[in-house]
């Protein structure tokens, strides 16, 4: 196996594009080291990005938007009080993920990477708008997050492309996040769904959604329905209703150990419309019981 430790990420996508065979970059490490460790993967490159400078940057720009390294990890966005405010939902979805010891390392790039159709901050994410900066051989290009994840496991980055740094809208005025998600036990396990709204408000009534829901297709999927049956609502229950029926629309699930088909098709809704009562309540600037304002 072959190590670096590239000072740039120009120099980290040149590396990648002349590596042959395995390639993976370290940012945390969760999952390639798992993967190391139980002879899933053994990388002939391994391409370490922690030495690059801003990885572990969390930064509020002028004009109100946050652009994130990618090595920052759970534990600092959680412990972030402003980007933790602004985006309650994306910081929960986050916290979400396996156990302290995780949290110090696991990050969002790595988390969207991976590919894993149940990762609990990809639906945050998409719901969220935020957008990846992807540095490889070409140059650079801004995509959508939602536009990365194209099946389990799988990605629609090029040879030698990894993303640079991530992108989060201004939360803005009267607006609000959330994510939950239904699992088996109370922790440390892998959503059997989980849905995020974002929302915000002109008064009481609803102006602008996004929906998007995890483990209920091979990819995180956005329910442009699901929006659109909160838009122009003040989350009354008929728009609640369209709302778990468009998310029930939306699903295409497997059966396996964790849940069947049937049974995600309905907690997606129910999930859904839980999640749009904390995102409503706090785009109002009201705190929800179990929940951080």
């Amino acid at each position: 196996m072959q190590f670096h430790s590239p000072a740039t990420f120009v120099e980290a996508a040149a590396l990648a594009a002349e590596a042959q065979g395995v390639t993976r970059f370290l940012a945390g490490g969760t999952d390639v080291l798992v993967q190391l460790r139980s002879d899933m993967v053994t990388p002939d490159t391994l391409i370490d990005i922690k030495k690059i400078g801003g990885v572990r940057d969390i930064k509020l720009n002028d004009d109100g938007s946050w652009t994130l390294g990618v090595a920052v990890s759970g534990a600092e966005m959680n412990e972030h009080g402003p980007l933790r405010a602004a985006w309650p939902g994306l910081c929960e979805a986050m916290d979400l993920i396996g156990s302290t010891q995780i949290q110090g390392r696991a990050t969002l790039a790595g988390n969207l990477c991976n590919g894993s159709p149940a990762a609990d901050s990809v639906p945050a994410m998409v719901a969220a708008c935020v957008t990846a900066t992807i540095t490889g051989p070409q140059g650079e290009r801004t995509v959508a997050v939602e536009s990365i994840p194209t099946g389990p496991g799988l990605t629609s980055l090029e040879k030698g492309e990894l993303i640079s740094a991530l992108h989060i809208p201004a939360r803005g005025e009267n607006a609000g996040d959330a994510y939950l998600r239904f699992i088996p036990r109370t922790e440390m396990d892998i959503a059997v769904v989980g849905a995020a709204v974002n929302l915000r408000l002109d008064g009481d009534t609803i102006t602008e959604a996004r929906v998007a829901l995890g483990a209920v297709a091979p990819t995180v999927r956005l329910v442009p329905e699901a929006a659109e049956a909160l838009i122009g609502s003040t989350l009354d229950d008929g728009a609640l209703e369209k709302l778990v029926a468009a998310c029930s629309a939306a699903c295409s699930p497997i059966d396996d150990k964790r849940g069947t088909i049937a049974f995600r098709t309905e907690v997606a809704g129910v999930m859904a419309k839980r999640a749009a009562r904390i995102a409503y309540a706090r785009a109002k600037g009201e705190t929800i019981e179990g929940h951080h304002g």
